[in-house]
């Protein structure tokens, strides 16, 4: 066993993580309710006392790359100067946006603008200026602030592997910093921080999914959706990532995701279509504008002096921010994975506005559909939906037979699903390449352990807030706070570590042209004798032997030869 942990993981990562995780599912299974307590406990000191470092932080981010972007680092190459890069421009943008964005985009679309709506942090709920403000908060927690924060990480880690030859692991960003002890303890220390983020990212991101899909399985079928059967749906659907586990990203996750692109494109087109899409063309303009207007006060925002605002922000604001630091592990290693051969000025362009641009589209269709119809009518009952019904009671209120109504709830199903299994697959894979040191080409049974973990830890969660007598979204809450706030540090010491990084630009010595090493690495594989047993059919995540890089992500798709 030590020896297969030796050739085949990273000992103290590894080993550290997994007791670590297996014993706090362990207190969830014996004592959700002592569980519970203890992490409300720690949350409401986090957010007492942290509130400000999450806010400055998070604004700290969105300045610091659109300041590199502009800077004359963005013609860096995050590989050498003449490499190129690996995807066409359609191809990254689809990658990159269904691992950075998902499951909370289809649950949070209707359910958050309304929520803002009715309860706003200031002022009077129910009028027309509520509407314009409930659309704005909800753009400034799934706008620039969260691809801000994967830039960072993203762009840290593909400069550092791609260009610098470091292996693909956040520790390799404090480089700079911290010299060869990042293959030391405080390496590995930074290493066990960012597998916990992922796990309590993921986490949240699962638990969700189930409590969505319980919700739309009670409204087709009348199925009542209680913390039991999220608990059954988490595991079930966790089972199906399994199966893409087994089958690899080529034969599994990437055709899931690909179809669950689509799936999701269709059926927000649907949405536009029958809820009045001039209205929703006006919304979105003014949407865009009234963001980008208030975006400067809105980052700095912490309602001194009003304890209610600050209790609603620590609800929303600081939960989203902490789930996505805990989550930019997971998705800036992919995004570095995709990424090799562009510069950085176009990596943060394309990462920072695009997918911004596709989430505004999104939350106009289905927010000011659910806010139209409610300012219409106070008493439409879209109002008293909870999160997870809330996008199935706007498809009954669309003006379509009832039979269409339910066949988007279908579709809706099926999306949430697929989401969760392409992100706990894909999730799997990098808390892998996290536990065994950069490796890209981790072993499938390791990938399959972590796998099933994640969907385990989901379902604790859920046990000990209902244990509790919480509502089981607060738990997931806490625990994506929980987890953010570590790794808030290590994300601001990695902005350090880049710009020393850069600061050598011009001391380094000229790599001569090469071509990607994903050539190299498929040609590699297939010669080593065994591969494809110890792969699990992974032929897509191959092994960078001159960077130490790779990862995986919720879609993989073909290389594009002209890009």
């Amino acid at each position: 066993m030590w020896n297969y942990l030796r050739t085949h993981t990273n000992p103290p990562v590894f080993i550290i993580s997994g007791v670590i995780a297996i014993a706090l599912v362990l207190w969830g299974v014996i004592a959700p309710g002592a569980l519970s307590t203890a992490a409300s406990g720690a949350n409401t000191f986090i957010t007492m006392n942290f509130e400000w470092l999450y806010i400055i932080a998070a604004s700290f981010f969105l300045i610091f790359v659109i300041v590199l972007m502009c800077s004359r680092y963005g013609s860096v190459r995050l590989g050498p100067p003449d490499s190129k890069p690996e995807y066409s421009k359609l191809a990254w943008f689809a990658m990159l946006f269904t691992a950075g964005m998902g499951i909370g985009l289809v649950y949070y679309a209707v359910s958050e603008p309304v929520s803002h709506y009715l309860e706003p942090p200031t002022g009077e709920g129910g009028t027309q200026e509520a509407a314009a403000n409930a659309m704005n908060l909800t753009f400034f927690h799934w706008g620039l602030h969260p691809w801000a924060i994967y830039i960072v990480l993203g762009v840290s880690l593909g400069y550092f592997a791609f260009r610098r030859g470091l292996p693909l692991r956040p520790a390799a960003a404090f480089y700079p910093l911290i010299g060869e002890r990042m293959n030391g303890w405080i390496g590995n220390t930074i290493d066990i921080l960012a597998v916990f983020g992922t796990l309590f990212g993921l986490a949240t991101s699962l638990g969700l999914g189930g409590q969505q899909v319980g919700a739309g399985l009670e409204t087709l079928f009348g199925i009542e959706n209680t913390t039991f059967l999220q608990v059954v749906l988490i595991l079930a659907i966790t089972a199906v990532a399994v199966v893409s586990v087994m089958l690899g990203i080529d034969k599994g996750i990437r055709n899931l995701s690909l179809i669950n692109l689509w799936l999701a494109f269709a059926l927000m087109i649907f949405v536009f279509v029958f809820a009045s899409s001039r209205d929703l063309l006006n919304a979105l303009a003014a949407n865009v504008g009234t963001y980008l207007q208030n975006l400067p006060l809105t980052s700095f925002e912490t309602y001194p002096g009003s304890e209610s605002a600050q209790e609603w922000q620590g609800t929303w604001t600081l939960f989203y921010w902490g789930w996505w630091i805990s989550w930019s592990p997971f998705v800036g290693m992919f995004l570095a994975r995709i990424s090799y051969g562009r510069t950085i000025r176009s990596f943060i362009a394309g990462a920072l506005f695009a997918p911004v641009g596709a989430s505004m589209v999104w939350l106009t269709v289905f927010g000011d559909a659910a806010l139209n119809r409610l300012q219409d009518n106070p008493a439409n009952p879209i109002g008293e939906a909870s999160a997870e019904t809330a996008l199935f009671v706007l498809f009954s209120q669309l003006p379509i037979p009832e039979i269409l109504a339910g066949l988007a709830s279908v579709v809706a199903i099926i999306v949430v699903v697929l989401f969760f299994a392409t992100s706990s697959d894909s999730g799997s894979l990098v808390v892998d390449i996290l536990t065994n040191g950069g490796d890209p080409h981790p072993r499938w049974q390791q990938r399959l352990f972590w796998a099933i973990l994640e969907g385990v830890i989901a379902a604790i969660l859920l046990l000990a807030g209902a244990a509790s007598g919480e509502d089981a979204l607060s738990a997931l809450q806490t625990a994506s706070i929980l987890a953010g706030l570590p790794f808030c540090i290590v994300l601001l010491f990695t902005c350090v570590g880049l710009v020393r990084g850069l600061s050598d630009e011009r001391g380094l010595v000229t790599v001569p042209p090469a071509p990607s090493p994903l050539v190299s690495m498929r040609e590699s594989s297939q010669r080593r004798p065994g591969s494809t047993a110890d792969s699990g059919g992974d032929e897509s995540v191959e092994p960078d032997s001159r960077a130490g890089a790779g990862s995986g992500g919720s879609t993989v798709a073909t290389k594009d030869p002209d890009t």
